[in-house]
């Protein structure tokens, strides 16, 4: 498993399941059932046939204290949150679940949240809704297929959105928790979403300030991605 990590790692544009058994000097039929497995568990990322390497290994390094997103610090976290006095926060999906792996809050439920890895869902979430935008389609449904029915509202919520979610990179106050709501964008690298940006607070608040969230986001992602560029 590790070697198929590692090739995926250090191939820019993908490897097929072709180039891991001749690496391998493996049956096909073989690496086919472990590169699903590691595609299901966030391993790996599989785009066009081509394989390349997930979002869990980040969140293993998230766990050692190390950087997951290149673009966005943890001192750009504090800036947002210096800057509206709300919570923001970094995630990312592993899997079906979405984990908050880095904040800025004065509110001890997010540091709950991120400090302990805690699982939260796609669906009921703005950056949830951002992060599943930016899948691939096959990917995207079947995260969607995957929830259980008591659900199906928010989905017909989320799927209505859905092209202006991909056009913008940007969720405005989706009222999707009964706990809190948020503005959230998408961080791009090389092309594809790897983390989602939010600020969260009370749903009368986010209310009350979105166009003002949203300005201040759409100016933080324009420097994220200046500098996602320079580093490609």
């Amino acid at each position: 498993m590790s070697t198929i990590l590692e090739l995926a790692a250090r191939s820019q544009h993908g490897v097929t399941l072709t180039e891991f058994a001749r690496e391998l000097e493996a049956p096909l039929s073989s690496i086919q059932g472990l590169v699903n497995g590691l595609v299901a568990t966030g391993y790996l990322d599989e785009r066009e046939r081509r394989y390349t390497l997930g979002p869990a290994p980040f969140l293993l390094l998230r766990l050692a204290g190390r950087p997951t997103v290149t673009s966005v610090t943890h001192e750009d976290l504090e800036a947002l949150h210096h800057e509206t006095g709300m919570t923001a926060v970094l995630a990312i999906v592993v899997g079906s679940d979405l984990y908050y792996v880095d904040y800025a809050s004065s509110d001890p439920r997010y540091a709950y949240l991120a400090e302990g890895f805690v699982p939260r869902s796609l669906i009921r979430t703005s950056t949830g809704w951002v992060l599943l935008a930016g899948m691939e389609r096959r990917d995207l449904w079947a995260q969607i297929n995957a929830l259980p029915p008591t659900e199906a509202d928010l989905v017909d919520r989320f799927l209505k959105h859905l092209t202006d979610i991909q056009r913008d990179g940007l969720v405005v106050a989706p009222g999707v928790s009964t706990e809190a709501d948020g503005v959230s964008v998408a961080v791009v690298e090389d092309g594809k979403t790897v983390a989602a940006v939010g600020i969260m607070g009370s749903h009368a608040e986010v209310a009350e300030r979105k166009d003002e969230l949203v300005d201040v986001l759409t100016r933080r992602r324009r420097m994220w991605e200046t500098r996602a560029s320079a580093t490609e």
